[in-house]
């Protein structure tokens, strides 16, 4: 089983180029980024930045700033966190790291990005599938246990939303040369951040997390993300990768983000609120259709199973001005 057929989605430029459409004319979900306006007082700092024109500069080189705030607020050591340009960019120095050993293993179905990074760096992996049957709303032990150096974690998985109990994922660290947990599109999840491995890396040299502030905001554009693992590994790709990962409006938009507190806390009660309530109903709906089967998901997206193929509804979306 490969997923190199699929990509990332979220690419409607491209879209609206080939259909002739304005980007207007696009509902674009395949990115499964929140619907709303970015909050008010990020637009208000953008705005003042923008004035300021700090963009004339070179971005700060060691993203001190940014990687305080990030320590902050999860009360971890400055020197364990390297930001980057989205999650996409770290993941693929994380795969750099992961090629160190002799062979990955990746769950499926999984997001597409863990291979394209893994071929970046000749690195060796196998699939392995993940049960079906389990698929749940509410949290659950990670059931696999493949025989692997690396193995990488999604939570919640993409594209199943599945949410993985943390002391299941805890006891798997231990018998892994290296474990990599994306958690993307966990603040997200309602309940979701008492899952997080976050804490777990001051006890396991061997843990890399991964961020994004992207999605959970609506700024895929500004390209945030960060990793959180030992200050070694860190380190060690921080001497590789490009001098500047990160502009300089991302940089604010980050540090503004992570210390406005009380602002976070109404934005996550927001989506939250958001996610259960149309997450519930979208499910209902989608269900009173017999060609397909939903399965059930934590977070903001659902994975659906159809025996035969979706393209003829997929072009009758585009007939119609509308991508799903």
């Amino acid at each position: 089983m490969k997923n190199l057929d699929f990509k990332h989605g979220g690419n409607i430029y491209c879209f609206a180029e080939k259909f002739n459409y304005s980007l207007s004319d696009i509902i674009d979900a395949s990115a499964s980024i929140v619907p709303f306006a970015i909050p008010d007082f990020l637009k208000d700092e953008l705005c003042i930045e923008i004035k300021n024109e700090s963009f004339r500069y070179y971005p700060e080189r060691n993203l001190n700033k940014l990687k305080e705030a990030i320590g902050i607020f999860h009360n971890i050591d400055p020197s364990c966190i390297m930001p980057g340009n989205g999650a996409s960019e770290l993941i693929t120095w994380v795969g750099f790291e992961a090629a160190k050993y002799k062979v990955n293993c990746l769950p499926v179905p999984g997001f597409v990005d863990y291979e394209r990074a893994l071929n970046c760096w000749q690195a060796k992996y196998f699939f392995e599938e993940l049960p079906k049957n389990n698929f749940k709303n509410i949290k659950q032990p990670f059931p696999l246990k493949p025989k692997c150096d690396v193995l990488w974690i999604t939570n919640p998985h993409n594209p199943t939303g599945q949410l993985w109990d943390r002391k299941s994922l805890e006891e798997l660290i231990e018998n892994y040369k290296l474990v990599i947990c994306d958690e993307a599109f966990l603040s997200l999840t309602p309940n979701g951040e008492n899952e997080s491995l976050i804490p777990l890396t001051k006890k396991f040299d061997n843990l890399i997390v991964i961020r994004s502030l992207t999605k959970l905001f609506s700024i895929p554009g500004l390209r945030l993300g960060y990793m959180i693992s030992s200050s070694t590994i860190c380190q060690n790709l921080n001497r590789l990768r490009d001098p500047w990962p990160v502009n300089s409006l991302a940089i604010q938009a980050g540090i503004k983000l992570l210390s406005r507190k009380e602002e976070y806390e109404k934005w996550i009660k927001k989506i939250h609120t958001w996610i259960n309530i149309e997450k519930q109903w979208l499910t209902n709906e989608l269900k009173k259709i017999s060609q397909i089967k939903v399965h059930e998901s934590t977070t903001n997206f659902l994975l659906i199973e159809s025996k035969d193929s979706l393209n003829g509804e997929y072009k009758l979306f585009i007939q119609q001005k509308n991508t799903y």
